[in-house]
């Protein structure tokens, strides 16, 4: 890919600028694509509109509820919990420190297991491994290449709208989708530079003549004279 081109395309699905790390957090999960992926352009755009909503813009792993620290993360989820807020949770998964971490909120501590086994990593002791962004990159594309969230992968879909199903239902799916539109195109509209073959060069001695004679260079005369004394 022409990265060059590409963020040039995507800096209007940023508001029109990207921070730095935006962009680091954009070459991250490339890397782990390049490393994962499996060459699927529309995967790689999903992969992208899926951390975009995830991390709330920012291209960078982030904890749940966007808190800076862990306990502030669970003090702002006990609070919404209490308030009755979060419908859809049956009890606490957070206090244990299991709560939602990475460029994809992986979340229960049975996740955690699972991810860490995958990547030959401990997440359970220390589950804020989940926030390096090479561990948390690995995560979002093997996670939704292998359907390590729901069950499904995004090759299980052919639509974006439908893709939203590898890790939330169809929670913000027609938003998700736009972004991955957007990706899509960008993606398109940055194909790989086109390496140049430098024209073969390696002249014969008649081939030097022919030259000189054309050119009526005597400098080059005078090195088909000496590359011919060479070669006898």
């Amino acid at each position: 890919m022409n990265l060059k081109a590409f963020f040039a395309s995507i800096r209007p699905i940023f508001g029109g600028q990207l921070t730095e790390p935006q962009v680091d957090g954009i070459n991250t999960i490339l890397a782990a694509w390049k490393a994962h992926g499996d060459g699927n352009p529309r995967h790689l755009a999903y992969i992208l509109a899926t951390a975009k909503h995830e991390t709330a813009h920012t291209m960078q792993p982030v904890r749940e509820t966007l808190a800076s620290t862990d306990a502030k993360a669970k003090e702002i989820l006990t609070k919404s919990f209490n308030a009755g807020k979060l419908t859809w949770v049956k009890r606490d998964y957070w206090s244990s420190g299991f709560f939602g971490r990475g460029f994809v909120q992986i979340t229960h501590k049975g996740n955690y297991e699972y991810a860490g086994a995958k990547l030959g990593v401990d997440l359970v002791s220390d589950p804020s491994k989940a926030l390096n962004p090479t561990i948390a990159a690995t995560i979002l594309v093997r996670g939704t290449l292998e359907g390590w969230f729901t069950g499904k992968k995004l090759s299980d879909f052919s639509s974006f709208a439908d893709m939203r199903r590898v890790v939330n239902g169809v929670d913000r799916a027609q938003a998700i989708a736009a972004y991955a539109d957007a990706f899509l195109t960008a993606i398109n509209n940055a194909p790989a530079e086109q390496s140049v073959t430098a024209p073969n060069l390696k002249l014969g001695a008649a081939g030097w003549l022919a030259i000189a004679l054309i050119s009526g260079s005597s400098v080059l005369v005078g090195i088909w004279q000496w590359i011919s004394s060479l070669i006898g």
